[in-house]
């Protein structure tokens, strides 16, 4: 991969990076907003709890690509970026630029996928 196309990634990655740790950020202040409220009824309580729920679903799944982020820019900096973490081969560009911190190529992550819901 050239050095271009490698700084592309790890520009984007790192906006992802950043939007994320916001994202996150703004979703526990809110969450701690919502511990402070003090509700009238049973129907505010279940309206806030399940927003709680969802919250932290998406917080979770955040959390989840930001490791995944970092792992990515990791490899940029030690040269193991865009090669699948199963087969070693080149992860097409086209997957890159619609998941820069994917660790499979296409092929790979229908074979993951397939082994995680077993």
């Amino acid at each position: 991969m050239r050095e271009s196309e490698l700084k592309f990634f790890e520009d984007t990655l790192l906006a992802r990076k950043k939007q994320i740790e916001l994202n996150i950020a703004g979703a526990c202040e809110e969450i701690d907003q919502l511990r402070g409220l003090e509700t009238n009824d049973d129907a505010d309580s279940a309206s806030i709890v399940t927003d709680n729920i969802v919250d932290n679903a998406i917080g979770h799944q955040q959390e989840k690509e930001l490791k995944e982020i970092e792992l990515s820019i990791g490899k940029i900096k030690n040269g193991g970026y865009g090669i699948c973490d199963m087969c070693e081969e080149d992860i097409g560009m086209a997957r890159l630029k619609v998941k820069p911190h994917a660790k499979y190529c296409i092929d790979c992550r229908e074979i993951a996928e397939k082994n995680s819901n077993v």
